[in-house]
């Protein structure tokens, strides 16, 4: 089923360098044909080896491989999703809830994916755009989330809340965050939000440290449109960050709208993953008491 595979990696990384290198070796065994993110610093590769853009991987590959932590994944969910492409997550960051793939079982996790033994679940991105005068100004995609806030550290922005056309509220607060399922256990976490599991069709709304006691986070269906609006009274410009790596400006009275994705990004699995045990062991909950 995987026949041409490409291998996206973490850039001057030893132990993801390692990886890829391991990668190369089972997968010229395997007959396959390898393209090899040109950003990659790998040296001594065989001929047979393509280097490419992340782009003509997306196009061409029927597989990609991504060596690294959670971040590189995002970046590359950002392109590849937009293709007819699986990518699957090999582990040499910190946390790694998207990239599941310890280094040490990547043969026999590879096995059984090639084996036809493998879980897929469709992860689905956000689209951001800014309208400045009722153009638009700038846009991109998140997969994890998509965060409205102040240019500078710890100062208050005021903005407003629309869902499908319809004022929800109005607030003085840090930022917002608007995330995903899958980011539900990234930045929106650490603000106070809830977990939500991969399944669900649902974004969440997460007020950044709100000027007001009642303030809570709010989960709304995912095929919703929001329009966040920077109110005129915001001095200084703000921004919106796309999985912390893409930055939109934003001036008082633009507006940025947020909706889901057309696209969806096909992240496999290993059949032995289970999503409840990478929360019990990232997060540090506590196993069976018997």
């Amino acid at each position: 089923m995987f026949n041409t595979i490409g291998i996206i990696g973490k850039s001057h990384h030893a132990g993801a360098s390692e990886s890829v290198a391991m990668l190369i070796d089972y997968l010229t065994t395997k007959g396959c044909r390898v393209l090899l993110d040109e950003r990659m610093a790998v040296d001594a590769l065989p001929d047979s080896i393509q280097r490419t853009s992340l782009v003509d991987i997306g196009k061409s590959a029927d597989l990609a491989i991504v060596v690294g932590g959670d971040g590189n994944m995002l970046g590359a969910a950002r392109v590849l999703a937009k293709f007819d492409i699986s990518v699957v997550g090999i582990n040499r960051g910190n946390l790694g809830f998207l990239t599941d793939i310890a280094p040490d079982h990547i043969s026999e996790s590879l096995d059984a994916i090639f084996a036809g033994d493998y879980i897929v679940e469709e992860r689905f991105l956000l689209e951001i755009e800014v309208y400045r005068e009722g153009q638009i100004h700038s846009s991109n995609s998140a997969m994890n989330e998509a965060i409205l806030h102040h240019s500078n550290v710890a100062n208050m922005i005021e903005y407003e809340v629309h869902i499908d056309n319809q004022f929800v509220f109005s607030q003085r607060a840090d930022g917002l965050i608007v995330s995903t399922p899958t980011g539900s256990t990234a930045y929106s976490l650490s603000g106070g939000g809830p977990i939500v599991t991969p399944q669900l069709s649902a974004l969440t709304l997460v007020p950044m440290f709100p000027h007001t006691l009642s303030s809570r986070p709010l989960l709304v269906d995912a095929n919703s449109s929001l329009k966040l609006i920077a109110k005129t009274r915001n001095q200084d410009e703000s921004q919106v960050s796309c999985d912390g790596h893409v930055v939109l400006s934003v001036q008082s009275g633009d507006e940025v709208k947020i909706r889901k994705a057309p696209h969806t990004l096909s992240l496999v699995h290993p059949p032995t993953y289970d999503y409840y045990r990478v929360l019990r062991n990232k997060l540090g909950w506590g196993s069976k008491l018997y």
